[in-house]
């Protein structure tokens, strides 16, 4: 019978680079030898990360073949007519289930040990039964606890009515059930228990054997063979709609993330004890930028995730834009929109955890060192995979997005609120539009994705307009997406009171003072606003505007700390005594002049606060149109600023490395010096000139990794090998075992010379040898080839 390194060494080159490409943790860092790299094909972390990235097809393939081996003879094999009979196949489905079998094959999780035939005998890679576990398919009971076929179904006949019941409800799964305490019920169980049908867990459970699930269900492993989700029931949406939402919602993503900067910049936020941003901060930024806490947390860690604001790490530190905001703020709104796209889908950040609590009970903070999961980007590109599988315009909710990644991989299935994030958030990004994919998010799989999500949402905005709409009240509406020209003009004069096809603006005696207060003069913003006008500037808004004008400026400031002078003394009347302005330390020096001890730019904010129109001065009275105090720290390197690992593209480095391992195999591996045996760990010493297989044996390894493959073999295959292990004084000792389960850390092995099962540590192993080496045509043809002669 054919090992497990057998059939990896009788592989094509091809067949190990798919196997490498589709398993790529088998190749890093790189295995010495075939033997080496079938040991690391069987490890348990290895095995876990290809079962939870098959789908429900290939797992049910794999469970019936490690159910239907248990049946069987140990050292035979299970073929795939058997599989698909056992699934409950028919001549419609039996493709698919070959093309499972095949695929789980190709992903070394199971392997044929006949001949070149057209149906080979299949057994289960070493370790991935123990790796499903005794509930594979529903089943349940060690080996020794199973009853033979004959004598389950004469126990089922004297089952009584109330028995079966019982069974049917454990048949398919899960096999473990709750014990009743009294009634007829309790009774039932009692006399399934006596009868073998059910076997004691614990006090208070029982567990349905597997050879009686298989008589139950006539065979069969599973009720039907696993079929993918239809599409046909999904939500969709009109390709324009989706366009349209798609360009709405990564316009104000962008001007949302632009806010925050600019928000920040003049106002940094303090950073928490225990790292991240307070709540009442988070509570002031949604209000400021005017959206729900929720989402505010999304554009904080988002802007986190591209390095635009970070930890200044001062002494009291603050959340402070970096020079990377500044950057990004001079691109256009593509060119900003696509980093942030990319930013989130590579970011370990998921903002959702942002209020939840921890297992402390405290509260998850944004920014906040425990709010990164390893796993968000892989299950973004999960559910970004299975909308872009969807036909055009399709809109699936969680639950159905759920249930396509349930099938894909139904070992690593995410919670319906994790997926539910994801989409959420892809709807604030404007990755989705109405719930679908759009055109730019398909770019998100692309090796460099910023060309294509630019361009994407280039051919997505509408035309921009430079026109603005002035009405008599003191309104202006923008009939579309303004220009950047005109978006500067609105920021700095109006208030923007709603967003959508178009822009409606409010012009009120705040938002003039502040263009003021930037520098510019009354005519310079009338002119400003004639220029998009359609017409003329309404009267109404030219006295609004000459009027905040006029008041401008009537107030000056400047150091005393600073001070504040006005020719009327009448507009200082009171000022001194209110005592709103007592944090001030306002004092009056003459009756045009207080004197405060309070900084210019606290005294200017204070005086507007309180609705009065202050402007600074220089020593010689001149107006200081000062802009406004900005921090910047230096950027650091973000996720999705890191290069690529490597510039040789993966099926080269791949297929350069089989060829590595098919020469290293070709070569005889140079025999150990006394004291110095290669790779046996803390027991090499006690190898020297013992070898791996002792006098007249080959085919045996010091290799720990290897030792360790063959252990597994060795326990699939219920056969015997030689084990060196070092005593606890040191000594090398020598047995003929047959391994039961390597796991852990530790093999379980029986002695049977000795008759005795004993467990060693696997650091003690020195050295495997099989007790007999088959010869092995290093090039034998696979059985699933079809295109060899």
């Amino acid at each position: 019978m054919a090992t497990f390194s057998e059939h990896l060494r009788g592989r094509s080159d091809d067949d190990l680079v798919r196997l490498l490409l589709r398993r790529p943790d088998l190749a890093h860092p790189s295995p010495a030898t075939l033997a080496s790299l079938a040991a690391r094909a069987t490890s348990r972390p290895s095995l876990e990360r290809a079962l939870a990235g098959v789908d429900a097809a290939v797992l049910q393939a794999v469970e019936s073949v490690v159910v239907l081996l248990d049946r069987a003879d140990p050292g035979a094999g299970v073929r795939a007519r058997d599989v698909v009979a056992a699934v409950g196949g028919d001549r419609a489905t039996a493709p698919s289930v070959r093309e499972a079998l095949r695929d789980a094959t190709d992903l070394a999780l199971l392997h044929p040990v006949g001949g070149r035939t057209a149906d080979p005998l299949l057994r289960p890679a070493p370790g991935v039964a123990e790796l499903l576990g005794p509930g594979a398919a529903g089943r349940a009971a060690a080996r020794g606890d199973d009853p033979d076929e004959a004598a389950v179904r004469e126990a089922l006949a004297s089952a009584p009515a109330a028995g079966r019941t019982v069974l049917d409800a454990l048949v398919w799964g899960p096999p473990v059930g709750v014990r009743p305490s009294a009634g007829p019920a309790a009774d039932a169980v009692a006399e399934l228990l006596r009868l073998g049908l059910l076997v004691r867990a614990d006090d208070r459970h029982v567990l349905l054997p597997r050879s009686v699930a298989l008589v139950l269900r006539d065979g069969r492993t599973h009720r039907a063979p696993a079929t993918p989700p239809g599409d046909a029931d999904l939500p969709h949406r009109d390709a324009a709609l989706v366009e349209a939402e798609h360009a709405a919602a990564a316009e104000r993503v962008v001007r949302l993330v632009a806010g925050l900067v600019r928000l920040w910049e003049q106002a940094p936020p303090p950073v928490l004890r225990a790292g991240g941003l307070g709540v009442r901060d988070l509570r002031r930024t949604a209000a400021a930028l005017e959206v729900t806490e929720p989402e505010a947390a999304f554009v904080v860690e988002l802007a986190g995730a591209g390095g635009l604001v970070r930890d200044d790490g001062e002494e009291s530190p603050h959340w402070v834009p970096t020079t990377a905001a500044d950057e990004w703020l001079a691109r256009d709104l593509p060119g900003r929109w696509a980093r942030l796209a990319a930013w989130w889908a590579a970011t370990t950040r998921t903002p959702a955890l942002v209020g939840t609590r921890d297992d402390r009970g405290g509260v998850r903070a944004a920014l906040g060192p425990d709010g990164a999961r390893p796993w968000a980007p892989r299950l973004r590109r999960q559910v970004l995979d299975v909308l872009e599988d969807a036909a055009p315009g399709a809109a699936p909710g969680p639950e159905q997005v759920r249930a396509v990644l349930a099938w894909r991989t139904p070992r690593a299935q995410p919670p319906t609120d994790a997926v539910g994030a994801v989409l959420r958030e892809a709807g604030w990004l404007g990755v989705l539009g109405a719930g679908a994919l759009p055109a730019a998010g398909r770019a998100l799989r692309d090796e460099d994705p910023l060309p294509g999500l630019a361009r994407g949402l280039d051919a997505a905005l509408p035309p921009a307009v430079d026109d603005l709409l002035l009405q008599a009240d003191l309104t202006g509406i923008v009939p579309g997406r303004p220009s950047a020209a005109l978006e500067a003009l609105v920021d700095a004069c109006a208030r923007v009171e709603s967003r959508g096809g178009a822009v409606t603006v409010r012009f009120t005696p705040e938002s003039v003072r502040s263009a003021l207060d930037a520098g510019r003069s009354a005519d310079d913003l009338l002119g400003a606003l004639a220029t998009h006008a359609r017409g003329r500037v309404p009267q109404p808004l030219e006295y609004l505007v000459r009027d905040a004008a006029r008041r401008h400026g009537r107030l000056r400031a400047g150091a005393a700390s600073s001070y504040v002078r006005a020719e009327d003394p009448a507009l200082l009347a009171g000022l001194a005594e209110d005592p709103r302005h007592a944090a001030l330390g306002l004092v009056r020096l003459a009756p045009t002049v207080l004197a405060a001890q309070a900084p210019v730019h606290e005294l200017l904010a204070a005086l507007r606060a309180h609705g009065l129109a202050p402007v600074a001065e220089t020593p010689d009275g001149q107006v200081l149109h000062a802009a406004p105090t900005v921090r910047r720290v230096t950027a650091g390197r973000t996720r999705a600023d890191e290069p690529a690992r490597g510039g040789v593209p993966q099926a080269e480095r791949a297929a350069a490395l089989v060829g590595l391992l098919r020469r290293a195999g070709s070569e005889p591996r140079a025999a150990a010096r006394p004291g110095t045996t290669p790779g046996a760990g803390p027991a090499a010493s006690a190898t020297a000139g013992t070898g791996a297989g002792g006098p007249g044996r080959a085919g045996g390894t010091a290799d720990v990794a290897e030792a360790l493959g063959l252990l597994r073999e060795a326990a699939a295959g219920h056969t015997e090998v030689w084990l060196d292990v070092v005593g606890s004084r040191g000594a090398l000792e020598r047995r003929r075992v047959r391994p039961v389960r390597v796991d852990g850390g530790r093999v379980r092995v029986v002695d049977t010379t000795r008759d005795a099962e004993i467990v060693v540590a696997a650091h003690r192993v020195a050295a495997v040898t099989p007790v007999a080496v088959p010869d092995v045509d290093d090039h034998a043809p696979d059985p699933w080839r079809t295109d060899t002669a």
